[in-house]
């Protein structure tokens, strides 16, 4: 990534992912925009940030569920042409099944996971396009291909996140917008405290650190990868994955129905 004249934001950078990612970009040259709801949190950030780079950092409270605070928060970035690079990594998760959770919750998980990153993409791609090169990076997670795994609500907001990231790169790389999907296991954050695991429930050799974490995603950025998961000790695994989905896509729509579904209907329902 070049860090010519270029800034970098990142959701969700009070803590965990977020914050390493906001001192391993400053890390690179990039001014950093910080952004999260606790001002504290990020205040403590960018000092810590300050004091180790040189760079600009800028803090910006917003609670990306509130309509308010998006709208406003896109309005600071739409037409920035200093920004190059945008970290949708703001979301939380939730591991009861559907019968446990509380649809305001999973409401407010879909805002958060699904609806704010589609909503800055679109704030900052313009620019990106006008200025011939950005790159967005979306972090999901494992369970966008393994749902069963926690709550599907979950499952489903980082399945749309893989999607999502997928058809940006299908669309904008020619642009010179490059996008990325970063499929983090689990990881030592207080993700798990918030989905009512708790981390000491998990088996200490499941859990990644931050930094081991987002140093692989930045490795896997400059590798040119589209799908990064860290975890994974097999990329084979992956490559065959998607060799196998890129083999259906021809065949997903057919004027007939396939052969197994010929003769009498079944009387199941």
């Amino acid at each position: 990534m070049s860090t010519k004249n270029t800034t970098a934001i990142i959701t969700g950078a009070s803590s965990g992912i977020g914050a390493t990612y906001a001192d391993r970009l400053a890390g690179r040259g990039y001014d950093v925009i910080l952004v999260a709801r606790n001002k504290e949190k990020l205040d403590a950030v960018a000092e810590r940030i300050s004091k180790s780079h040189d760079v600009a950092v800028t803090v910006l409270t917003a609670d990306l569920t509130t309509e308010a605070d998006l709208t406003a928060l896109e309005a600071r970035l739409s037409g920035d042409e200093s920004i190059s690079v945008l970290v949708n990594n703001a979301g939380f998760g939730g591991a009861g099944t559907l019968l446990e959770s509380d649809i305001g919750k999973m409401a407010e998980m879909i805002a958060t996971n699904v609806t704010a990153p589609t909503r800055l993409t679109y704030a900052v791609v313009p620019s990106m396009v006008k200025q011939g090169g950005g790159t967005i990076i979306n972090i999901a997670s494992i369970v966008a291909i393994a749902p069963e795994l926690l709550n599907g609500v979950y499952g489903g907001t980082k399945a749309y996140m893989l999607a999502f990231t997928q058809s940006l790169q299908h669309e904008l790389s020619a642009k010179g917008i490059r996008a990325q999907a970063v499929l983090p296991g689990a990881t030592s954050t207080e993700f798990w405290d918030v989905a009512g695991v708790g981390m000491g429930n998990l088996p200490s050799e499941w859990l990644m650190s931050t930094a081991d974490l987002v140093d692989s995603a930045l490795r896997g950025l400059d590798r040119q990868e589209k799908v990064t998961i860290p975890s994974l000790q097999d990329g084979a695994e992956w490559d065959a994955y998607e060799t196998a989905r890129q083999v259906m896509l021809p065949h997903l729509s057919n004027a007939r129905p396939a052969p197994r579904y010929a003769g009498a209907s079944e009387r199941g329902v």
